[in-house]
């Protein structure tokens, strides 16, 4: 039997009673599928319901086979070894004590077929490269990026036949996507990726759109989800034209028809003042005159709530993902001036910058390099928040940082009250109306933080930093793609271009880092910190 997952009648509500599916029914089959939707659409509830993490509040899931999950946050225990963590510590102990002549009935047992167990799980490292890793390593070396391809490699070791990936390009540098890539592009079975990167999307057989609790298919990748829905907006924006077309006309018609009703009832009305005509013939004329203008009126206002309807389903179809759009004229650095300088930084842990480094003017400055090589320690560090062990960092204007934690915000304030700590002398209204172009709109600027969705997290951040005063004219950002869904993506590009100071982005999403008009790009490698370009950020391998 092909491997499946299928949904069936699948509700859930979150405690607060707040629903997120009703009545879902879908099913996916073997091949690769791209799960795309806004922040808080729901994709990650529904990988947790599907790998039982979550309960539906009613019906059910069914999965022919096994299921493995990789959630979009991996803690792994830093007390286990490697093997541990891969899940295979058992059969191994198993296998060493029957190569040492110990043939117990339970170590048979316990190996099974798997014979070549060590020879897999060692291969299976060094495709994700993690060969140098060992199974006898302790977890507590690994870093943030191995752990997820490790824990991705625990699954490919398990082959289940259902595979559920949560936002797994997370936290991996460049070389570490291109595997998590190859591993994706020849899985076998059932495979639902929820992303944001265009790369990964590229490599799916199909997209499902997940919106307002129901998912719209479209066949390819990403790149054809995307053409495919640009005619259909072009085609729903027309019906939106030609609706509100026909809307008016019926509010044109219903008005001339009150009209020319008014003007029989006045002529009607002077004719019973006259008395020209018997009292009996003139009562007969007025109640069939009320009927039929009752009949005209009720035909007409059926008309427009018709119209109504259809301008109102019409301008549903349309997707309504607001861009950010902001003016941020104090931001601005002139050609030339200096803004930042490092001198023989040496920081606290990962490279060192050796004689001196200079930003000037509203330089766009890339920041990559493989993980754990020190592109957070250097931002950090630059930003005052850790000391450097010898030289010096110097801003020579107002920066800000905004970190991949997003810890930038209290949540127990609003959005308004976050945004109010980092510009204390800007009015409530002043805030409220600057806050309006980062779609924080009304109620939703009072909004509590904690409250809130990864992306609108991530823009109420951005928000409180880019609105502070004095007004940053060196932006630090460190990874802020991870967790944001496409929609939320376009929003900080297009915020970002409003931006006239400087910035310094750490990325591995090249894409989005091409789309910001990158004017430098600076590699962190072997400790050191160099130029590059993004021809050359290519797996070596």
């Amino acid at each position: 039997m092909s491997p499946s997952l299928t949904c069936t009648s699948l509700s859930f509500a979150w405690p607060d009673g707040t629903p997120v599916f009703d009545g879902l029914d879908v099913a996916f089959g073997p091949g690769r599928t791209g799960l795309v939707g806004v922040n808080g659409s729901g994709k990650t509830t529904l990988l947790k319901l599907v790998a039982g993490e979550l309960t539906p509040t009613d019906g059910a899931v069914r999965t022919t086979g096994e299921v493995g999950y990789l959630p979009q946050n991996v803690t792994l225990d830093t007390a286990l070894r490697v093997d541990e963590a891969l899940g295979i510590a058992a059969k191994r102990a198993a296998l060493h004590a029957i190569e040492a002549g110990d043939a117990a009935g339970e170590h048979f047992d316990t190996l099974g077929d798997d014979w070549d167990v060590e020879e897999r799980a060692l291969a299976t490292l060094g495709e994700l490269g993690l060969g140098h890793l060992g199974l006898d390593r302790g977890v507590g070396e690994v870093s943030g990026g191995e752990s997820v391809l490790l824990r991705l490699a625990a699954l490919l070791l398990a082959r289940p036949d259902v595979l559920l990936l949560d936002e797994p390009t997370n936290n991996l540098d460049l070389y570490a996507r291109r595997r998590l890539y190859a591993a994706v592009a020849s899985w076998p079975g059932v495979l639902l990726v929820v992303s944001h990167d265009r790369e990964l999307l590229d490599l799916v057989d199909q997209i499902a759109d997940l919106r307002a609790g129901e998912i719209t298919w479209y066949g390819g990748n990403f790149s054809a989800y995307e053409d495919a829905l640009a005619v259909e907006q072009e085609a729903a924006e027309r019906m939106v034209r030609v609706a509100e077309a026909d809307w008016r006309k019926q509010k044109r018609e219903l008005s001339d028809a009150q009209m020319k009703l008014a003007r029989r009832k006045r002529y009607g009305q002077k004719m019973w003042d006259s008395k020209r005509e018997p009292k009996i013939v003139m009562g007969a004329r007025k109640r069939a005159a009320q009927e039929s203008a009752g009949k005209h009126r009720i035909m007409h206002e059926e008309k427009l709530a018709e119209a109504r309807e259809r301008l109102d389903e019409a301008v549903e179809a349309v997707r309504d993902d607001d861009e950010i759009r902001v003016d941020l004229p104090y931001t601005a650095v002139p050609p030339g001036r200096d803004v930042l300088t490092l001198r023989d930084v040496a920081p606290a842990y990962g490279a060192r910058v050796a004689g001196v480094f200079e930003l000037r003017g509203p330089e766009r400055v890339a920041l990559v390099g493989r993980n754990g090589a020190g592109k957070t320690t250097l931002l950090r560090t630059i930003a005052g928040e850790l000391e450097p062990v010898t030289g010096e960092a110097r801003a020579h204007v107002p920066l800000r940082f905004l970190p991949q934690r997003l810890d930038v915000l209290d949540g127990g304030l609003t959005v308004a009250e976050n945004v109010a700590r980092f510009a204390p002398g800007a009015t409530n209204n002043r805030i409220r109306a600057r806050l309006a172009r980062f779609l924080f709109r009304g109620t939703r600027a009072d909004q509590k933080a904690d409250t809130l969705s990864g992306g609108e997290r991530f823009r109420a951040a951005l928000a409180a930093l880019m609105l502070a005063e004095p007004a940053p004219q060196l932006l630090l950002l460190d990874e802020p793609t991870n967790n944001l869904d496409m929609a939320s993506v376009r929003q900080l590009t297009t915020a970002l271009e409003s931006y006239e100071g400087a910035l310094v982005v750490a990325s591995h999403d090249l894409p989005f880092l091409e789309s910001l008009g990158i004017t430098r790009w600076l590699l962190l490698e072997g400790g050191e910190l160099r130029e590059t370009t993004p021809e050359a950020l290519t797996d070596p391998a």
